[in-house]
């Protein structure tokens, strides 16, 4: 990516921002976007056709931008609403089960399998992870003739690594279960083909790599899967009828097709607006653009702060790095702090010297967005650098060695 790209994004010359994980930097066109539409609003200029064909025009380019059909892409409002209208849209059987590896997957896509294990007699089954990542052979033992569904992130939200969503998935297939995957982190920041993948089901918001706000997302639902599925949440958008929104029809029920039956009420329109302008920016670089971009960034960092004697997780640099670069011990500690000492005088010396960053599961996380650049990353690795000369980081340990 260039200093055009970058310059879009005014926040990221006001400090080194590495948090897109949690929430991207806004570009300029999509706060005028944003701006558009709350002026209609205020006016009372705003017209509600327009608003609802900006919404099926941010579902086609979504569907586009993961290989999908429009028809195969709900609107949400986020990854669990999502992720909830399809688990409970599913006809469970008591004995079916549910394989996941929760120790890497955000609370959100654990929460609702319990609770269906509780209204529907599902089980959970378990998969640990390996060396902070989701495990092939075991996800795949792990499943039987009376698994349902596997359901996976598409690239941990910490460590960050990626999945091998394809493997999982033709595993799923033999036993005929269902692939449902979380592709909140890789969504803009990782090419995506959903044919490719072999998955089912995915769900993403927009506020991360997607670079819009809360409170949008998709679901997208494979067409032959989704005909098949009664949603759970009924609503006039996901019904089949060529009338008024406020038409009522005694016929038969008739749910619109594919994936158009999970959309419920009104939109997000604010959403809307924003998402369809900031896809039209991802269409614009091409996301393998971005993915190069940031995944060159990440390889680059990681390797520098090992070179440091840091305790990058995953060690060197692998196909497995996407564009997250976690520090210190996988599951060693919780949402904001570390068991390890050293790691939040760190992450407090970072933050001191203006660098935006997060601690997941007891990691410093490092996720790097498209508006980051070289500087960013020679701030952090100097910022990094001094901290362990202060504080004298793997020192001890090199002196006291025979």
């Amino acid at each position: 990516m260039n200093a055009e790209v970058r310059a879009l994004f005014p926040g990221a010359d006001e400090q080194p921002y590495f948090d897109i994980s949690a929430n991207s930097l806004m570009a300029a066109p999509v706060r005028e976007a944003i701006e558009r539409h709350l002026g209609g609003r205020t006016s009372g200029r705003g017209d509600k056709t327009e608003m609802v064909a900006t919404v099926d025009r941010a579902r086609s380019s979504f569907a586009s931008l993961i290989g999908a059909a429009p028809d195969e892409v709900a609107i949400t409002k986020n990854v669990s609403d999502g992720l909830n209208l399809f688990g409970a849209s599913l006809a469970w059987r008591a004995g079916d089960n549910v394989v996941l590896c929760p120790a890497l997957e955000h609370p959100n896509n654990i929460y609702l399998w319990y609770s269906l294990a509780r209204t529907h007699g599902i089980e959970v089954r378990s998969v640990a992870p390996e060396d902070g990542h989701i495990p092939v052979g075991a996800t795949a033992a792990a499943m039987d003739e009376r698994t349902r569904l596997v359901t996976l992130p598409t690239i941990t939200f910490a460590p960050g690594f990626v999945t091998d969503v394809a493997a999982i998935s033709a595993a799923a297939r033999k036993v005929g279960a269902l692939t449902l995957v979380d592709a909140a982190q890789s969504i803009g920041a990782q090419h995506t083909d959903v044919d490719g993948l072999g998955v089912d089901a995915l769900a993403v918001a927009a506020q991360k790599a997607l670079l819009s706000v809360y409170g949008f997302g998709f679901l997208y639902v494979r067409r032959e899967v989704a005909e098949t599925m009664t949603p759970v949440h009924v609503a006039r958008f996901g019904i089949e009828l060529d009338a008024h929104e406020t038409a009522y029809s005694d016929d038969e029920l008739r749910f619109r097709a594919g994936a158009l039956r999970f959309d419920v009420g009104n939109y997000n329109y604010l959403g809307a607006a924003a998402t369809d302008a900031a896809l039209d920016l991802l269409s614009a670089w091409g996301v393998e653009r971005v993915e190069k971009h940031v995944r060159g960034l990440a390889a680059d960092l990681a390797s520098r702060l090992l070179d440091l004697g840091l305790p990058v997780v995953g060690g060197r640099p692998g196909p497995d790095l996407a564009h997250i670069v976690s520090v210190g011990e996988s599951g060693g500690g919780r949402h904001y702090t570390a068991d390890d000492p050293a790691m939040n005088s760190l992450y407090e010396h970072l933050t001191a010297a203006g660098i935006r960053l997060a601690i997941r599961t007891g990691m410093l996380r490092f996720s790097i967005g498209v508006y980051n650049d070289q500087n960013d990353i020679d701030h952090v690795v100097e910022a990094a650098q001094a901290w362990c000369a202060r504080t004298r980081y793997g020192q001890a340990d090199t002196e006291e060695a025979p």
